[in-house]
């Protein structure tokens, strides 16, 4: 009887407990971030009340869309603030056929409806409504990305 009691509670704490993807994007949607910057496939994350040093894990690498073609590897790390997202590690974008890192992400004016994307090199304005959902992410090699790739560079050539 106590070994049922305890299954029908620990299916009740899985039921109850909100999921990663959910969590994350509860986090970012408090501190003035669109909630759809990670992918569908987190895992989990940890974040540093003190200091602000974020850590996202997903399931596996993976490429995903906003307006460009974007890479996240297995590990993200970043200092979260209001705003923002600085000191970026693990995201990458394509841009003209090069792949430029990600140094941090900023919504510096909420009534624009635009997110910047520090890629190094310059700032990229990106609609805020391409975030509103995680995008999804495909593992590097899989169909679903070599079809996401062919699909850009159909594009590219037009």
């Amino acid at each position: 009887m106590s070994l049922l009691l305890l299954l029908l509670l620990l299916l009740l704490i899985h039921f109850i407990t909100p999921s990663s993807q959910a969590s994350i994007r509860n986090l970012l949607e408090a501190r003035g971030l669109p909630g759809g910057l990670f992918p569908d496939n987190v895992e989990s994350y940890n974040l540093d009340e003190k200091t602000g040093e974020l850590q996202v894990k997903l399931q596996n690498p993976c490429f995903a869309r906003f307006e460009n073609r974007v890479y996240f590897d297995s590990v993200i790390r970043a200092n979260l603030s209001y705003g923002g997202l600085v000191g970026l590690e693990g995201l990458t974008q394509e841009e003209l056929f090069l792949w430029l890192p990600v140094k941090g992400i900023a919504v510096k004016d909420p009534s624009s409806g635009l997110v910047l994307f520090d890629i190094g090199v310059a700032h990229k304005q990106i609609s805020r409504s391409l975030f509103e959902d995680p995008p999804v992410c495909y593992p590097p090699g899989s169909i679903m990305e070599k079809i996401e790739k062919s699909k850009m560079d159909i594009q590219l050539k037009r």
